[in-house]
């Protein structure tokens, strides 16, 4: 069991509704970062294959990039309610779709690291410690659920 405040949980909903309010340019940003950080993780979204820059207005990019931020969102929601996140079929399917698509434990880093430099940004002078380290709680905890459905895809 993980210990989440509801200070924490509050946290991750502002700044996840703020990310929401533009989605268009934090999604394009979190790619900007995620491929800046690894360039070489570009490959694994076809979105993204054989591109040289990160596309504006991609319906797919911005699709993808919102459901990673809220299933971040959604875990902090249920490690205040429950204590864990916990395994669903979405999970499920996320952990043999990462195995398909080469997605190996070193992604997860930068996935965080684009992920918080990205809530960042979205909050400007309102980024606490606090605020950092809800998201990094909710995001490492959904990242062992979805590492352990990879691990059960591969079994």
């Amino acid at each position: 069991m993980v210990a989440f405040s509801e200070q924490q949980a509050v946290l991750v909903k502002s700044s996840w509704e703020e990310f929401n309010a533009n989605i268009p340019k934090y999604t394009h940003r979190f790619f900007t970062l995620v491929v800046e950080i690894a360039p070489a993780a570009k490959d694994l979204f076809y979105f993204l294959k054989g591109s040289n820059e990160i596309p504006q207005n991609n319906p797919d990019l911005q699709a993808h990039a919102g459901k990673v931020f809220k299933l971040v969102y959604e875990a902090a929601i249920q490690l205040q309610d429950k204590g864990e996140v916990a395994t669903d079929a979405t999970l499920k399917n996320l952990g043999s779709v990462h195995v398909a698509k080469g997605v190996i434990e070193p992604h997860f880093e930068v996935v965080k690291k684009a992920l918080l430099e990205t809530i960042k940004e979205v909050v400007g002078n309102k980024w606490t410690d606090e605020l950092g380290n809800a998201w990094v709680v909710a995001y490492d905890e959904l990242a062992i659920v979805i590492k352990k459905e990879m691990k059960n895809a591969t079994a």
